[in-house]
């Protein structure tokens, strides 16, 4: 083949992929704008699709596009758990609550089924230590069954204790289900949970991350850390399995973190949440073996599990949130390790602070990410401005997931208050009504202030140009990090 020929095709070859690739940016572009997102968030992901080539398209790939509404489970299996694990219900209607407290229970079952319960016991942990002390006794103690799901669940000394006991227990005929996040567990080796497998405890990973689902699993993880005891102990929280939560960071750092344990009536809307995502790794109708154990508490300590995902129709855990902060008539307590609120969540804050409700943010001087440390940064200015009083927490990492609304209110579980939690992540907190749990949670509030900095406008302007411009620059991508 002459030249002339050669060149011929090439031309060709390079008209075709621009079409091809032209008709990628152009699909993905109707997608976004069918979708009726955010509409700054719409446009931004069009610019980086028509501006950046190549790179704009695979990082739509990844990152860009919505579960929303998408059905994991199928109707009639929904159906079938909710039928086997469907919670104990209250009448609201027979209870004294708040009339804020009422219609936040009302949005919470709207939006994920979850009923309101009484009847229930919570043991709040601060630390690594004592909660795992607690919850290794439990292992030990499990007579029937064991349900287990962490975002990391990590090959460690802690993990590998803990993986000690639970094959223990099948061992002895206690029925032992683990699931774990694929991405968040990723440097556990795989032969460390087929050693659980050969023992007869039925792990699986969430959301496993290869090819060719690579690009539709990469950016959604299942961030809960719940468990479920004999069906009659549940935990739920922000630790994870992993040394760090007891050892710290060394250096003398260490890591601050909020974890509950739970007994009562709320345990069974744990198995129904657990069973929902059992079903879709296992394609399981319900998880039969497990029966909520009947309970002899008897108070008024109402709870609520509140979950989320980004297949939910709505978004959950940021309606809830906006709720409860537009129902704040004193205080809104805050602890967060990653502040990287929503444009609805930031104006609801802001507008809050300068209706005189005092306001309280804290987040650690010194996260395990430098991109968040910067990100979260940038809100600091905005906030300080509004009133909204931010404070650095200095000996270590603060992981604690914490919103305390007036004297009567505490959400905690494992929801960040950033973009990733509301929009990209499987999550689930507990809601809890009850003024002595709020009393404690304040309690243990005001103690961790004591370790931080509070920040001051003026100094806080006086920072240097490089940190201004690296808070701008992540501030930027803080949707996607």
């Amino acid at each position: 083949m002459d030249i002339s020929g050669s060149i011929l095709i090439d031309k060709w070859v390079a008209i075709i992929l621009t079409v091809f690739y032209a008709s990628l940016v152009i699909a993905a572009v109707v997608v976004v704008l069918r979708e009726n997102r955010n509409p700054i968030r719409a446009l931004s992901w069009v610019i980086a699709l028509v501006f950046l080539p190549g790179i704009g398209l695979i990082f739509y790939i990844f990152f860009g596009r919505s579960l929303r509404g998408l059905h994991l489970l199928t109707r009639h299996n929904k159906r079938k758990i909710m039928h086997k694990h469907s919670p104990r219900r209250v009448n609201i209607n027979n209870l004294q609550l708040l009339p804020d407290h009422r219609s936040l229970i009302k949005l919470s079952h709207s939006l994920c089924h979850s009923p309101f319960t009484v009847n229930n016991e919570i043991e709040i942990f601060t630390s690594g230590e004592e909660k795992f002390r607690r919850f290794k006794e439990d292992l030990r103690n499990a007579k029937k069954s064991i349900l287990l799901q962490y975002y990391i669940f990590q090959d460690d000394e802690i993990g590998r204790e803990v993986a000690d006991i639970l094959i223990e227990r099948a061992q002895a005929g206690v029925l032992v289900k683990v699931m774990y996040d694929h991405v968040g567990s990723f440097s556990a080796h795989n032969k460390f949970f087929r050693r659980m497998q050969k023992a007869g405890v039925a792990t699986h990973p969430f959301f496993r991350v290869n090819f060719p689902q690579l690009a539709n699993r990469l950016n959604w993880r299942n961030h809960r850390k719940i468990a479920i005891i004999d069906g009659e102990t549940g935990y739920i929280g922000g630790m994870n399995i992993a040394d760090r939560y007891i050892k710290g960071l060394g250096k003398g750092k260490i890591w601050r973190d909020t974890h509950f344990r739970i007994k009562g009536d709320v345990v069974e809307s744990l198995i129904y949440s657990f069973a929902i995502d059992w079903n879709f790794l296992k394609k399981e109708p319900y998880v039969p073996e497990v029966k909520p154990a009947a309970s002899n508490i008897v108070n008024d300590c109402g709870v609520q599990l509140l979950t989320g995902g980004p297949t939910e129709r709505w978004n959950n855990l940021a309606l809830c949130f906006l709720r409860l902060i537009a129902s704040a008539k004193r205080t809104i307590l805050i602890q967060t390790p990653y502040f990287l609120p929503t444009d609805a969540l930031f104006n609801a804050l802001q507008a809050a602070a300068l209706a005189k409700v005092d306001v309280r943010i804290m987040i650690p001087d010194h996260p395990d990410s430098k991109l968040l440390r910067y990100a979260s940064f940038s809100y600091i200015t905005q906030c300080l401005k509004a009133g909204i009083k931010v404070y650095l927490y200095e000996p270590g990492m603060l992981h604690s997931k914490v919103m305390i609304v007036d004297d009567t209110f505490v959400t905690s579980g494992s929801t960040n208050f950033d973009f990733r939690s509301f929009e990209n992540n499987f999550e689930g907190n507990l809601l809890i009504y009850d003024e002595a749990i709020n009393r404690k949670m304040r309690d243990i509030y005001f103690d961790d202030l004591r370790q931080c900095r509070k920040l001051n406008i003026d100094k806080w302007r006086r920072r240097p140009v490089g940190q201004r411009i690296l808070e701008s620059m992540f501030r930027l991508v803080s949707p996607i990090l």
